[in-house]
């Protein structure tokens, strides 16, 4: 069992013993609690598919844009996986590379070894046998010479065997490299796919926001469309708090509480609107400026309750860390996280994006206690 969800596991043994519930051995306590915690993921992940098809798009443009978001960050975790399996083809590539040439250096040895030993050989004559019989008269003599010829030639035999080995082992490594070469051509030839629909996905992207930004006839339109997006949202985010609420088991403690004012930021960069500082979506959190495709990471452990694209917030994911504390990340390129999944501290969950319409790459950051949003700056560390 992994040393965190062991911890979870223990914590979860804990909370059924004071209920009246544990029982049995510490062993079968464990498998329990951690059957509990499986079923837990189960529920979460069934909850956000039902969440999902709730509270996203008002209209055709807007409906166009989930969709065109939702293609994006699926390409992106595509390319992500196609370059990692790119890069660990190179790595046995090479791998295979330094073995071939091992095998080669070694194969070489034993060839010199072997002509020493067929010249050794040579020297004797063709027939060294009977010229010892014919030559030699002293018996002792006659009996070394043999042992020598004897253990030359079982010196030869195991070259020729060693050489044959080498040989088999170079087809073999040369037929292994052959394979890798052609997985790197057909996984070249996907990457090329995958980043010419990525940079038509974009381009699409980037029509819709300029079709949703015509709309707006004035200033105030669009102000009064970000505080609907935000009530509407904010209608979205108590329904999850109440299908969290109604689960059969409540997400296990992870104490976030004592962590207060000392955790990580969830991605390294300049705060561009605070808490309660601007209108919409963005009112009751805060904003980091972060590069496209920077990781983002989980503040602290805890279970991923949901992981879809909200109006408003583009690609939202909210990790429930126990004690009625959520944490959500919004705007992301793509996620590295799943509904029902539990995840550490420092674990990554996503990387920055600008989706739900954003004009510039951000991390939208909120943190909510019993459901109502509190200031995270309060919880993150100083810098």
């Amino acid at each position: 069992m992994r040393p965190r969800l062991a911890r979870r596991a223990a914590r979860c043994v804990a909370l059924l013993s004071a209920l009246g519930l544990a029982g049995g051995a510490l062993g079968q306590d464990e498998r329990a609690a951690r059957e509990q915690l499986d079923a837990l993921g189960q529920q979460i992940e069934s909850l956000n598919t039902r969440l999902s098809n709730t509270g996203q798009a008002r209209d055709s443009a807007e409906r166009e844009l989930q969709a065109v978001e939702t293609e994006l960050a699926q390409t992106h975790q595509r390319l992500d996986r196609l370059q990692a399996e790119r890069r660990t083809l190179d790595d046995e590539t090479q791998t295979l590379r330094r073995h071939r040439d091992r095998l080669q250096a070694e194969r070489s040895v034993q060839v010199t070894a072997l002509a020493q030993q067929f010249a050794a050989l040579y020297r004797l004559g063709p027939t060294p046998q009977l010229k010892l019989l014919l030559n030699q008269s002293d018996p002792a003599e006659l009996d070394r010479m043999q042992a020598y010829l004897n253990r030359l030639t079982r010196a030869r035999e195991a070259k020729l065997d060693e050489l044959a080995r080498l040989d088999t082992a170079l087809a073999d490594t040369e037929a292994e490299l052959d394979q890798r070469q052609s997985q790197l051509a057909t996984l070249s030839e996907e990457l090329e796919t995958q980043s010419a629909m990525l940079a038509e996905t974009s381009a699409e992207r980037q029509s819709v926001v300029a079709t949703l930004d015509d709309r707006y006839e004035s200033e105030a339109d669009r102000l009064a469309d970000l505080n609907q997006t935000r009530e509407e949202a904010e209608a979205q985010l108590r329904r999850i708090q109440a299908e969290m609420a109604r689960l059969a088991e409540a997400t296990p403690t992870t104490h976030i509480g004592r962590t207060q004012g000392d955790l990580p930021w969830p991605v390294q960069g300049a705060i561009s609107a605070g808490f309660r500082g601007q209108d919409g979506v963005h009112y009751n959190g805060i904003v980091i400026e972060a590069g496209a495709n920077t990781p983002v990471t989980a503040v602290h452990e805890g279970r991923v309750v949901f992981a879809d694209w909200m109006r408003g917030f583009g690609n939202l994911l909210i990790i429930d860390h126990g004690d009625q504390v959520m944490t959500l990340y919004a705007h992301l390129q793509q996620f590295s996280a799943r509904a029902g999944q539990a995840v550490g501290a420092g674990e990554e969950i996503g990387r920055v994006g600008n989706s739900g319409g954003q004009r510039r790459a951000a991390l939208y950051f909120e943190v909510r206690n019993r459901g109502e949003p509190i200031n995270p700056e309060r919880w993150i560390a100083r810098r």
